[in-house]
């Protein structure tokens, strides 16, 4: 009697390569002659990444720096969710974080993209901010992966196939 074959779906984001980048863009603007003497800054604060600077266009910019970084690292822009620049006193600010695990919303996105256009007789559950995908083919599992791998809502990585 042949068992099923699963794999999870996952979004994870290496904290150490970010912390990376972070350093660099932060070393980048200091050194960069466009950044003097306009408060440019990024920073961690907590857990979310807050970049200053004094008008809309240089917070930008920084923001353009560590995008460039995070692509450098490997580290894809799907999962950096960033707000739009707002003034803050003389200054404007940019809050954005790190977005790992699978959101309620997209997982449900991916769940109804598997029924819909997946092969018959794969089955998908939502498991906390992951995805458990099921089936008696391993062949459908590689058609299920190649179809998420065109999904443009989040970074998604497969794990723990079995």
């Amino acid at each position: 009697m042949a068992s099923e074959s699963t794999f999870d779906v996952v979004s994870k984001v290496d904290k150490q390569e970010v912390a990376n980048a972070l350093h660099q863009a932060q070393k980048e603007v200091i050194q960069r002659y466009d950044f003097k003497g306009v408060g440019a800054e990024i920073d961690f604060s907590g857990e979310k990444i807050l970049i200053k600077a004094n008008s809309e266009e240089r917070v930008m910019a920084v923001m353009d720096v560590f995008e460039s970084k995070l692509i450098k690292r490997g580290i894809s822009l799907k999962s950096l969710d960033a707000g739009e620049p707002y003034a803050s006193g003389k200054e404007y600010r940019l809050e954005a974080e790190i977005v790992e695990g699978i959101a309620q919303d997209i997982a449900k996105k991916i769940n109804k993209l598997i029924r819909e256009e997946g092969p018959k007789g794969v089955k998908s559950t939502i498991q906390g901010d992951e995805l458990r995908v099921s089936s008696k083919s391993r062949d459908d599992l590689q058609e299920v992966m190649a179809l998420l791998r065109k999904f443009e809502d989040a970074d998604l990585q497969f794990v723990n196939m079995r």
